[in-house]
């Protein structure tokens, strides 16, 4: 088994050319199913079955793993055995049909206004780190930009008269999102301080030698000024659920907010946001004038007793 394992990764690093943190990851998990099934008497990947899996799944969920590791080990499994498929060492899929338990998606937390406010309380400070880390902050929470979003923006894709910048998103889609008068004072203010970069894109937000900032740089520039003004670390995704959250919270318009954010699905927009199907019943239940029960009803008798 350890030999088809070692081939079955060549295979990968060779032909298919993954990354060195890629391969580990496969390696990681089906050394870990190998492992199990030589406690259970498996000498060949051809003697697995879908109840041995099974029971590793289950075995690894009582151990704490995540639904979304197991899932990503299911996945190596079964590109392990369409490779021993195709070399004809196995003649089925033992993990083709089987799925992992779903985990519950875990959200970042949305910054209140308050601490929003706190957070892009623009200084007298005339730095240019500083200039440029406010109106990265600003636009962030403007337009509620994915942080590779923000990374790959070009100047000429900010248009400050017309008060939008367009934005290449998930799945090579394009989107036209608006762009506030705070965050449009603050790029006004930084595109007056800004280094001239000899580059035919012009990237939009650059580090000190004129280069592109990469979404590292701008997470640790983002935590730092959390720190510095809010006393709490800071991730570009809470600025982005802040946005969605609070646009929400005050227009109820779930499809504007859909758009806003580039999300393909609006189900997608609703885990999002924090709705659910159950705080949508009921505002159903509260609002329509159908879903009333009787005694709801303007002048109807709340019980027997009062009537």
């Amino acid at each position: 088994m350890q030999t088809d394992l070692e081939q079955f990764l060549e295979h990968l690093r060779s032909e298919r050319q993954l990354s060195p943190r890629t391969l580990e990851a496969y390696r990681h998990d089906l050394t870990g199913l190998r492992d199990y099934l030589h406690e259970q008497g498996v000498s060949d990947w051809s003697m697995v079955d879908t109840e041995y899996l099974r029971r590793f799944v289950a075995r690894r969920h009582e151990q704490g793993l995540s639904g979304r590791s197991l899932q990503r080990a299911l996945s190596s499994v079964r590109s392990l055995y369409r490779y021993l498929i195709r070399e004809r060492r196995c003649r089925h899929n033992p993990a083709l049909d089987l799925r992992a338990p779903k985990s519950p998606r875990k959200l970042p937390r949305a910054l209140d206004a308050d601490l929003t406010a706190r957070l892009l309380n623009e200084s007298d400070d005339d730095d240019w780190l500083a200039i440029r880390d406010h109106a990265m902050l600003e636009l962030f929470y403007s337009s509620g930009l994915r942080l590779a979003e923000l990374a790959g923006l070009d100047v000429h894709e900010l248009d400050l008269t017309a008060g939008e910048v367009r934005v290449l998103g998930k799945g090579n889609k394009t989107r036209i999102v608006p762009v506030g008068r705070h965050a449009r004072e603050a790029l006004q203010r930084w595109l007056k301080v800004r280094l001239l970069v000899d580059s035919p894109d012009q990237p939009l937000f650059v580090g000190k030698q004129g280069r592109r900032l990469t979404t590292r740089a701008i997470q640790l520039r983002v935590r730092q000024r959390g720190v510095q003004q809010i006393g709490q670390h800071l991730h570009p995704h809470m600025l982005r659920h802040s946005f969605a959250s609070h646009i929400l919270e005050s227009s109820g318009d779930l499809r504007a907010v859909q758009e806003l954010l580039g999300h393909a699905d609006i189900s997608t927009t609703q885990i999002y946001t924090h709705l659910d199907f159950q705080h949508l019943a009921q505002v159903y239940d509260q609002s329509h004038p159908r879903a009333r029960k009787s005694a709801d009803k303007p002048g109807a008798p709340k019980n027997r007793d009062e009537s």
